[in-house]
């Protein structure tokens, strides 16, 4: 496995998000043991960035991936997120300094580790100033709690601003062939200021695997069944997306998903996107999407699919981004 450098933090080029093992997806939460066979598995193929957050449950993602690392931690970049869940007692999001604290020892003790590698802002919080915010990562830092700051969905603004108070290492955001909102501004600034991006839903939330055709492949409670792109009819208008890349895929004898990776890999030596599942067999996938070069015409293929039909989230999800 390749590997790259987020801002001064070396990562192999794919990690591995685990929210879907926990929450959100079809089948979350149904069998931890395979969940964690997937996770070493990665860490086998030469994966050293996970990804999780303590609103994924929330918290019984953080202690899955705590129990999987159980004698492995050694040499993984452990990730994780705060802002969603309120530990002051307040409504909605909360990135106030008495809250972060409160955060960061809660996940500290369910990842059974003594410090978080990358500590990610989870939404930009409207009521405390990003100065604070990065106030107390800062603080953070220096106690050996967190090793680097990260944001996620951040502004450009935003971005800058935290960035003037201490080095950020990265910014996670929604960026794959059918998410392109990065490329106009956030990409150019990241390299501006030498932050690293953090692709997550690098397949589409699934739908860029071709394996999704219906809503009735997917159980009751998952959440892609009221997502725009999902929903009224769109996951039909956005089949087209999914099947040029499988024909792209059939070119190279690749699948979908490799090719889906390999795009964004080719956008940079500045990204690791972290493409999640709890399958062993689509770890060992993903991961062969490492070894896959696409041609400048294959890219530019995909570069010029029709953007898809639907918001990528809901009205009010869709407000907590970009601020």
């Amino acid at each position: 496995m390749k590997h790259v450098r987020l801002r001064d933090l070396e990562v192999s080029r794919l990690g591995l998000g685990t929210m879907g093992m926990s929450f959100a997806y079809s089948g979350a939460g149904s069998d931890d043991d395979e969940s964690i066979r997937a996770i070493h598995r990665a860490l086998d193929l030469g994966v050293t960035f996970l990804d999780t957050a303590e609103v994924y449950g929330p918290f019984t993602n953080e202690e899955l991936v705590g129990r999987a690392l159980k004698g492995r931690r050694d040499g993984v970049v452990l990730a994780t997120k705060f802002g969603f869940v309120s530990h002051t007692g307040r409504a909605g999001l909360d990135s106030s300094p008495a809250s972060i604290r409160a955060a960061v020892e809660g996940s500290l003790r369910r990842l059974d580790t003594d410090h978080i590698d990358l500590y990610y802002q989870h939404r930009v919080d409207p009521d405390t100033p990003i100065e604070d915010v990065v106030g107390v990562l800062a603080e953070l830092v220096a106690e050996g709690k967190i090793r680097h700051i990260g944001l996620s969905e951040a502004g450009p603004g935003t971005i800058r601003r935290a960035h003037a108070v201490h080095p950020v290492t990265a910014l996670q955001s929604e960026y794959s062939l059918w998410t392109r909102d990065p490329e106009a501004e956030i990409l150019p600034l990241l390299r501006e200021l030498g932050i690293g991006l953090v692709p997550y839903s690098p397949l589409g939330r699934g739908f860029l695997t071709g394996q999704i055709r219906s809503l009735d492949e997917l159980d009751e409670g998952d959440w892609r069944r009221t997502n725009p792109r999902f929903a009224g009819g769109n996951l039909e208008r956005n089949l087209a997306i999914a099947d040029e890349v499988a024909a792209v895929a059939t070119e190279i004898g690749a699948t979908p998903a490799q090719i889906a990776l390999a795009w964004l890999l080719a956008k940079g030596d500045d990204l690791a996107p972290i493409p999640g599942t709890k399958r062993v067999a689509r770890v060992e996938e993903n991961v062969a999407a490492d070894a896959i070069s696409l041609t400048p015409e294959q890219v530019r293929r995909l570069d010029a699919l029709t953007p898809p039909a639907g918001e990528r989230y809901a009205e009010a999800p869709m407000g907590l981004i970009d601020r």
